[in-house]
């Protein structure tokens, strides 16, 4: 397992620096540099600010989903450890051990490692559908280079989602019975987390704004890059580039959102090259809108935490116990 575990690592950042050679072999070392230079002071502060509100969105939607699994969370601690996860993601290779170590202090800090680290990854799961929601309803109402292609995506997308469940249920009926236990509980949990009255409207509405302030860090990106098309020219092509930024093969988040925008940009009439300078623009902003989470993972190094004392069992999931089945063995909806 360590082995294999290495092995992927490797992988992701080999993927992520070959796509990111590929691009500089496409458009040239001064596509990067064109994305830098219109970067000022009002841009710096202003990508702060984006960033401010939707970390703190996103440690909301995280304590909301928390409290569902029962190990909530202050906000203001949620907020500085969001930060602190995101800073580790961008710094780090693979853009996801920020997040594992934040379920991991979260976990030992409420007395259960697992639900801290499954309310972590429950938070993530629900921003990316949301954000992959949006982007399928963007780019199929407004003009882009994909908008041809996306009923045939959108298709092909629910097709997934529905093998996805027949073969969960598959497995649930006549799989082994450890898997089918562990596949049932992530269903109970899941529906529970996400679902639940509580939880299903902030969670919603938090992920929808989150996804309109990395819009917004895009389009700060474009007009430093000097790419100052329409709104609803430019918004399709984020969500494009959006989406590459979540695929796992990238070092500290370069890689595939650079060569998303390049050959999104190509058919436009901008081109490869100013894609890859607002990419690039992009990455600069949304790393310096992060940087707050160094002073949190400095101050945290420094300061000696001490160890709480003995807390009772937070109480499970209405209706789940805690081998996360339901205690009348129904489907929690």
């Amino acid at each position: 397992m360590g082995v294999r575990r290495r092995a992927w690592g490797a992988a992701r950042l080999f993927g992520g620096a070959l796509i990111l050679a590929a691009v500089v072999w496409w458009v040239g070392p001064a596509a990067f540099l064109d994305g830098l230079r219109g970067i000022g002071p009002g841009t710096l502060l202003a990508a702060l600010a984006i960033g401010a509100l939707t970390t703190f969105l996103c440690a909301w939607r995280w304590r909301v989903v928390a409290a569902a699994l029962g190990v909530g969370l202050p906000l203001a601690d949620a907020t500085a450890a969001y930060y602190r996860s995101q800073f580790l993601n961008s710094a780090l290779p693979g853009g996801v051990l920020g997040d594992v170590h934040r379920g991991l202090r979260h976990g030992i800090d409420a007395g259960d490692l697992g639900r801290g680290l499954r309310a972590v990854f429950w938070e993530r799961v629900a921003g990316q559908v949301v954000q992959a929601a949006v982007a399928v309803a963007v780019l199929l109402a407004l003009p882009s280079p994909v908008q041809a292609a996306m009923p045939a995506v959108a298709a092909a997308g629910v097709a997934a989602v529905g093998l996805l469940l027949l073969t969960g249920r598959g497995v649930v009926r006549h799989g082994p019975i450890r898997l089918a236990g562990a596949f049932r509980a992530a269903a109970v949990e899941g529906r529970g987390v996400l679902l639940r009255p509580p939880a299903v409207r902030p969670v919603l509405i938090t992920s929808v704004l989150v996804v309109a302030g990395h819009v917004a860090m895009f389009l700060l990106a474009a007009h430093a890059a000097g790419v100052d098309g329409a709104p609803e020219q430019l918004l399709p092509l984020a969500l494009v580039v959006l989406l590459a930024a979540g695929i796992p093969l990238n070092v500290g988040g370069w890689g595939p959102r650079e060569g998303a925008a390049a050959w999104i940009f190509s058919a436009t009439q901008w081109g490869a090259g100013a894609g890859a300078a607002v990419a690039t623009a992009f990455g600069v902003l949304t790393l310096v809108a992060v940087l707050p989470g160094a002073a949190v993972l400095l101050a945290g190094r420094q300061r000696p935490r001490a160890v709480p004392p003995a807390a009772p069992r937070p109480e499970p999931l209405a209706g789940v116990v805690p081998g996360g089945t339901r205690e009348d063995g129904a489907a929690h909806g």
